[in-house]
């Protein structure tokens, strides 16, 4: 593999997380041009800087790299293929970052297609939520080739801090599964902590203070406690897409005949949430289902 210089980037879905995502790829010099569905919502990004481009066609063709951060493995397929998708009109040796949590067999056949047409490939979901995309701190668990992974590390460490090699194609996506399986376990021990806490009629906050430093602490604890506290139920990232996640986990650990209680359990509350049309809330969300359902 050749050195180069990526200078052009291709940015296809520009959501919650990857406004700041494209925000910062454009701190760090990077030429980027961006598709996604609707072209209002990315007006903000167009006049900071970035360039429109009208399909995926032309956001993929004539890029160094191409990135995809979209909603789920159905938008994964509909811009990778296809005779206007990314793996036909893209160049040759160009990257493909899919950073979207999708099926670890999707992924697969996204590098085995790639291969093809000898272009590289990365699976390279994300963690760390709109707070992580905005300070350009995100964990990126890396699936795929390794040569190809040190020759665009530079790209990736304009997003995030934490970016790791998990191995080959599809361990990227592997390794955000057991992300999400930790996440599932970890906000819903939040949620029944503060749940608790108003049962006993302690002061929630001074619980939390108490606590957030010792065994117990988390990510979730520090940061979406107080959003639950504050009824903010902004999505840095969507319920709607949380169970999509889960999903995915469950069918891969099904495959390996492998049972999990407590995502399954987790995954019912937040389905139960989503049916009463609370998908579009963040995950935080999840209290509202302890307040409603958590009385005997």
């Amino acid at each position: 593999m050749e050195e180069f210089e990526v200078k052009t980037i291709g940015f296809i879905g520009v959501g919650v997380m990857g406004k700041s995502m494209v925000r910062n790829l454009m701190k760090k010099g990077y030429e980027v041009s961006i598709y996604t569905r609707t072209k209002e919502k990315v007006l903000d990004v167009i006049n900071e800087g970035a360039k429109w481009c009208d399909d995926v066609k032309s956001c993929a063709n004539n890029k160094d790299v191409i990135i995809t951060i979209v909603g789920y493995p159905k938008d994964v397929e509909e811009v990778y293929f296809g005779e206007n998708g990314i793996l036909e009109n893209a160049e040759k040796e160009s990257c493909i970052i899919d950073m979207t949590t999708t099926s670890p067999k999707l992924s697969i056949k996204i590098y085995n297609e790639a291969q093809k047409r000898g272009i590289y490939a990365l699976d390279a979901p994300v963690s760390g939520g709109d707070v992580g995309a905005k300070n350009a701190t995100l964990s990126i668990m890396v699936g795929g080739d390794l040569e190809v992974f040190e020759k665009h590390k530079d790209v990736l460490s304009a997003l995030g801090t934490n970016i790791i090699y998990e191995g080959k194609a599809g361990n990227g996506q592997h390794t955000k599964m057991a992300n999400q399986i930790a996440l599932a376990g970890a906000i819903a021990g939040v949620c029944e902590a503060i749940t608790y806490a108003k049962g006993a009629g302690l002061d929630v906050q001074t619980m939390l203070d108490s606590i957030s430093e010792g065994a117990a602490g988390s990510w979730q604890m520090k940061n979406m406690a107080p959003r639950m506290l504050k009824g903010d139920f902004d999505p840095g990232f969507y319920i709607k897409h949380f169970i999509k996640d889960m999903n995915l986990a469950i069918e891969e650990s099904t495959d390996n005949s492998i049972n999990l209680g407590v995502l399954n359990e987790v995954l019912k509350m937040y389905k139960t949430l989503d049916n009463d049309n609370l998908g579009d809330l963040g995950t935080q969300g999840l209290i509202k289902y302890y307040e409603k359902y958590s009385k005997n």
